[in-house]
């Protein structure tokens, strides 16, 4: 028994009181905060499965187009046309906090806007299926970084899913019951010491009634 390890007394059992309050008001709170957190991580999973449909047809779109370009124009020509690019990005990344997890939100910043600058070359002499890849390329890299933001969301909810439910559980299958054990054992313990008390009161009594006036219960 659990109760055994402790000392019976009032004041034990009060403290013991207290935590046993003090770990159901938490027990509670950790349990909304784990079923929120689900309800979070659903979201971005439905998310994601949108962005992932989205981004895998753009990617095949555009190694299509880069396929077909291949097969038109010699490997030297297509590596020259490639090898300078003119439009620079410039990521950046800062935090939003979901229910105290600090999940990452990604950014980008062109060097410019001219939509022109994704081509680093010349037209004479390039397909136009080499533009159309870079076109498609272009367009899927926002919902790329996007994909990326969600699936590092879902790792860290994920996680954080784990953690709380492991607390949840410690406290639901062992620190609660433990504590309602040691309350039960002490209280248990305390009325059979108040009750040996009594017993022992009425028995001093029987005998200074009977030394004193020789008189019997």
């Amino acid at each position: 028994m659990a109760g055994t390890a402790i000392i019976p007394t009032r004041m034990v059992l009060n403290q013991l009181k207290g935590r046993l309050k003090t770990a159901r008001r938490g027990h509670k709170l950790l349990k909304d905060k784990r079923d929120e957190l689900m309800r979070q991580f659903m979201d971005v999973v439905r998310r994601n499965k949108v962005l992932r449909e989205r981004v895998e047809e753009g990617l095949t779109e555009a190694f299509a187009s880069l396929q077909v370009a291949s097969s038109i124009m010699s490997p030297e020509m297509l590596e020259q046309a490639l090898l300078y690019p003119r439009q620079s990005v410039e990521l950046g990344m800062k935090y939003k906090n979901i229910m105290s997890v600090n999940v990452p939100v990604y950014s980008f910043q062109t060097k410019n806007n001219d939509p022109t600058e994704i081509y680093p070359y010349g037209f004479a002499q390039t397909s136009g299926e080499l533009d159309d890849a870079l076109e498609h390329m272009a367009k899927v890299f926002e919902d790329m970084l996007e994909l990326a933001e969600v699936e590092k969301t879902m790792q860290l909810l994920a996680e954080e899913i784990e953690k709380t439910r492991r607390r949840v559980n410690a406290l639901e299958y062992v620190m609660i019951p433990d504590l309602e054990s040691n309350i039960k054992y002490i209280t248990m313990k305390l009325e059979e010491n108040e009750n040996a008390t009594k017993v022992r009161l009425l028995k001093v009594k029987e005998m200074v009634l009977q030394e004193a006036h020789n008189y019997k219960q």
